[in-house]
């Protein structure tokens, strides 16, 4: 009966505290994601958030965004001004740094070891002053694609290394294929629309020839100089004749559905490591319709230079954590779980073989993938960052005069010498910052591809 007694006891102490232990519900992170409508080009990221989830317990929800970069950006800065704890992992735009920096967390205290292997140009894309506002998660750069079959059919080794060359080629291939009967071929397809892309697009066109970044780093604004000027001139000459007439509207996916149609010998598109490695966009969606039996649907390589170089501008996306999480502790454990994730796939491109559905020729010195593609030349193209860092909050405003200017140029609606000074003008009134000439790049500069 004693033992009894002291057993009873024991329940009635125990049970108790038993049944009142509260039921944890499993942590559920937001995830305000840039690609969130990739999951079919990059299925590996939605197995990697479902990994997380079985290692660490720890649920995400990954939440969708419009199209259209103003559209995403109107977004962004409306859920994080709110301050509601939603989202928690917010994956920014390389150009959202200083507009969004007020409402992002300092990365930097506890990411030591990932910030220190970045490339210096795309870590300093996330940095705001002292604050490191994200970690750099997918590059992206502008970069030329070609058709190979095209180029070997009318005589060409290799794709072109400048715009005059590529001029001759599209002239060349646009021609011989019309005569064939192929009435709606076009050289040359790219991005004129009024949206961000004609900022990356343009911005390539001037550096390659010396004409600066339109806002320096010193804040000197360039972009009224001859340079400049005449790259805007040459692509002007491009509309109607070796690009569609429609070309400057075409926005990002109109130039890639063009092109996938097999009507064009060149596209101005983008490419990074990751859709390299994993064949993601715009690999899936650079299958274009060529004759039965080619092996190699389609080629990268770097961006056609100038008189001063061949440039490509940075793109991509960072991983930040919004200052009103809710959860920030689970939100670092998730940025840290893709970044290792992505290491893992670096790591394993060194014993695997480059997509045998592509032919790739002097990439930008950004892609260090695999070790054959040591071979093929990779000295290419300079990365060249737009001046959102230089001008924070106010580049939406810096983009959208840049992008009418260029465009007024495009659509015949000024010329170029006016457009320019009345754009110097207009930022000039955006930002406080004086007029000056362009920022040279340097040779060191040009061989780390800086």
């Amino acid at each position: 009966m004693r033992i009894v007694g002291i057993f009873g006891i024991l329940l009635l102490s125990l049970g108790p505290g038993c049944s009142l232990q509260p039921v944890h519900e499993p942590v559920t992170v937001t995830y305000l994601d840039i690609e969130w409508d990739t999951p079919d080009l990059m299925p590996g990221l939605a197995k990697d958030l479902q990994d997380f989830t079985r290692e660490t317990g720890i649920r995400v929800k990954r939440l969708p965004r419009p199209d259209g970069s103003f559209n995403q950006l109107a977004l962004w800065r409306e859920l994080l001004k709110k301050g509601t704890g939603t989202p928690d992992v917010v994956s920014i735009d390389v150009i959202w740094s200083g507009i969004l920096s007020q409402y992002l967390l300092d990365l930097k205290p506890y990411f030591t070891n990932e910030l220190a292997s970045q490339n210096l140009v795309v870590l300093a894309s996330y940095a705001v002053g002292d604050k490191q506002v994200a970690v750099p998660h997918h590059a992206y750069i502008g970069v030329l694609l070609y058709r190979p079959d095209l180029l070997q059919k009318y005589g060409y080794r290799e794709p072109p290394k400048t715009w005059d060359e590529l001029e001759v080629m599209a002239t060349r291939i646009q021609a011989g294929e019309r005569a064939r009967g192929v009435k709606d071929f076009w050289g040359y397809a790219w991005q004129g629309g009024v949206d961000e892309d004609l900022t990356c697009s343009a911005l390539e066109w001037q550096i390659s020839d010396g004409g600066g970044r339109i806002i320096e780093d010193d804040q000197t604004i360039s972009v009224n100089n001859g340079q400049a000027i005449r790259s805007w001139q040459r692509a002007a000459r491009w509309v109607g004749s070796i690009s569609p007439p429609g070309v400057a509207a075409y926005a990002k996916w109109d130039a890639q559905n063009f092109w996938g149609s097999g009507k064009a010998a060149f596209l101005r598109g983008w490419q990074s490591d990751y859709s390299l490695l994993t064949r993601g966009w715009p690999f899936a969606g650079s299958r274009v319709n060529t004759p039965p039996g080619n092996p190699t649907r389609f080629g990268v390589t770097s961006m056609p230079g100038g008189r001063a170089a061949r440039a490509g501008t940075l793109g991509g996306n960072g991983l930040a954590v919004s200052q009103s999480s809710t959860h920030p502790r689970e939100a670092l454990e998730l940025i840290r779980f893709l970044l290792r994730r992505d290491a893992q796939l670096m790591r394993a491109s060194e014993h695997s073989q480059p997509p045998q559905e592509a032919e790739l020729y002097e990439l930008p010195a950004l892609f260090e993938l695999y070790p054959q593609l040591a071979k093929l030349k990779q000295h290419g193209e300079v990365v060249v960052a737009r001046p959102s860092v230089v001008t924070g909050q106010k580049y939406e405003e810096v983009s959208t005069a840049y992008i009418r200017a260029v465009h007024s140029v495009l659509a015949g609606e000024k010329i170029p010498l006016a457009a320019a000074a009345d754009l110097e003008k207009e930022l000039m009134g955006i930002t406080g910052f004086r007029p000056g000439p362009p920022s040279r790049l340097d040779r060191a500069s040009r061989e780390k591809g800086l």
